[in-house]
């Protein structure tokens, strides 16, 4: 894989009832992957889950999933920004039955996966289940939700996080990463899909941009710095990943999917020693008064 390939495009990776589908195979490594799926109020898709388990979360409207001999109603949310959203784990091997209700015009739904080991039992998951917190300080703040990331969801493989990042603040900073197996870090495939909301009058759904940026080590060089806009992905095989930036006039969105050899669901990471000095200077900032944007959860 070039560097060129770690970002992918808004259109340019669908397959099927997918308009983004990224696979293991598909990102050259062995265990996280992304599907996103968009369809009209009523509609109804069949999804197979094969060798990966998976988290289902409403990124924008409202869903019901049949599987297992289960029924679960995901109430949603409008859209990324505004609220958390309840959810559904599928476990591994997992046929389901996904309709976007009539409470929206239409829906769309993230199917976060990792290819797992264990076959563990689908299960409805509601907003109460959210860990959310907010890290950084001064532009460096940012809101982060935990859907499968130290709270009481099991999972086999599967770490699932949203982040937040109001207009001129900075996220995923300092940079850091999580390619090796330590004592103060795991090896985490990780995926950024990218969602922005701009302030601009008249702006249109996914109006907005913003920037990434990831690096490698001598050991391992990768470099990208790229503008990304609504609907583009970056996938980070390895190396320090951050930071993400947007600017002033719209709010940045970015779903991370995370998984890896361990099945201990811990996230360790190490700063890039270059930037690990900033956080020393967040006890004296203000943290953004704009957080959470969730404010009605």
């Amino acid at each position: 894989m070039t560097d060129a390939d770690l970002l992918v495009r808004a259109g340019s990776a669908p397959n099927g009832p997918f308009g983004l589908e990224i696979t293991p195979e598909r990102a050259g490594w062995d265990y996280s992957g992304l599907k996103m799926l968009e369809i009209s109020a009523g509609a109804t898709v069949e999804v197979s889950l094969g060798e990966d388990e998976a988290i289902a979360l409403p990124l924008a409207g409202s869903f019901e999933i049949a599987v297992e001999g289960q029924t679960f109603h995901l109430h949603g949310r409008p859209d990324e920004f505004s609220a958390l959203t309840d959810y559904a784990y599928l476990g591994r091997g997992a046929h389901a039955q996904i309709t976007a209700t009539a409470d929206h015009d239409g829906g769309r739904l993230a199917l976060a996966t990792a290819r797992a080991e264990e076959q563990l039992t689908s299960s409805y998951h509601s907003t109460e289940e959210v860990r959310l917190e907010l890290r950084g300080s001064g532009i460096a703040s940012r809101e982060v939700r935990n859907y499968a990331l130290g709270n009481a969801v099991r999972t086999d493989r599967l770490l699932v996080v949203e982040v937040i990042t109001p207009g001129g603040n900075w996220s995923s900073y300092p940079p850091h990463k999580h390619d090796v197996h330590t004592d103060d870090e795991r090896v985490l495939e990780e995926i950024y899909h990218f969602r922005f909301r701009s302030h601009a009058p008249g702006a249109q759904t996914g109006d907005g941009v913003g920037y990434h940026r990831q690096h490698g080590t001598a050991e391992r060089p990768m470099e990208l710095l790229a503008e990304v806009r609504s609907g583009d992905t970056v996938l980070v095989p390895h190396g320090y990943h951050g930071p993400c930036m947007v600017p002033p006039g719209c709010d940045m969105y970015y779903l991370n999917v995370m998984a890896g050899p361990e099945r201990d669901g811990t996230w360790k990471m190490t700063d890039d020693p270059h930037y690990t000095w900033v956080r020393e200077t967040w006890d004296d900032q203000e943290f953004d008064a704009r957080l959470p944007l969730a404010k009605e959860q």
